[in-house]
């Protein structure tokens, strides 16, 4: 990309102005290594991503494929997606009993079901929001949203200073053991500008997570947004979440 399209360019229908270091990270992904994204148009999309409840049976593959695709740490507790399973008892939404058994990388222990209880299994994942407040904390600029509207790290400028983490209200981000900077999904961006899909929507063998652009008039989103009842996680907190769930249980907060 040339500087003055790189640094000013066309997002969601408004001009977005990168600050250098976006603009340089950009610049590695699209400009530095054109092979991994032949052709992208950074102003063609706006990503997005829905997950179906109902689909989701906790199989844990999802986790395990990012882990794999993205060099995420095997140790517990590092994950850059990962599945919580709800056992809401009776009407009691209030007091869900919620566990992810190593982020459900090996999946859930089969338990015994007690009367007057549901349960189902909730994917989660960096949310991509289009008001991020990791983005609005980051003190050098390290975290941004690029053009299409994905969150992206540059690790190269990450001060480790854990802003970002503090101020994520979903739980998504955590520093990396060894490089000692911050991390979290990148919605496979160096896959999505090559036109393929999420590893973690990829080898779902229910189709529950699906990745999704906005701007692509034919996705099927833009019926799943019109035809069913969407919900994203604390809608309170104005983020613009672009994750979207269906028929997300009112127990999850």
């Amino acid at each position: 990309m040339d500087s003055a399209r790189r640094n000013f360019v066309a997002a969601s229908g408004k001009l977005l102005l990168l600050t250098p270091v976006a603009a340089a990270a950009l610049d590695w992904v699209l400009a530095g290594e054109p092979e991994k994204a032949p052709g992208y148009a950074l102003d063609d999309h706006w990503w997005a991503f829905t997950i179906d409840i109902a689909r989701c049976i906790g199989c844990g593959s999802c986790v395990r494929a990012c882990k794999t695709e993205n060099h995420v740490p095997l140790e517990p507790y590092y994950f850059r997606t990962w599945v919580e399973r709800y056992r809401v008892k009776g009407a009691d939404e209030e007091h869900p009993q919620v566990d992810s058994p190593d982020g459900a990388y090996n999946g859930f222990p089969v338990l015994p079901a007690a009367p007057d209880e549901k349960s189902f299994f909730v994917p989660k994942l960096c949310n991509h929001c289009a008001h991020s407040p990791c983005v609005q904390v980051c003190p050098v600029g390290a975290t941004f949203e690029s053009p299409d509207g994905v969150v992206l790290v540059d690790k190269s400028y990450c001060l480790g200073c854990r802003y970002c983490v503090q101020a994520c209200p979903y739980g998504c981000r955590y520093i990396h053991p060894e490089t000692m900077t911050a991390d979290k999904c990148t919605l496979c961006y160096h896959r999505i500008t090559r036109g393929l899909t999420t590893a973690c929507a990829e080898n779902c063998p229910s189709g529950a997570r699906r990745l999704a652009d906005l701007k692509d008039p034919k996705d099927p989103i833009h019926a799943f947004l019109r035809e069913n009842a969407i919900q994203v996680l604390k809608p309170q907190m104005a983020t613009g979440s672009k994750c979207y769930y269906k028929d997300l249980d009112g127990a999850v907060r």
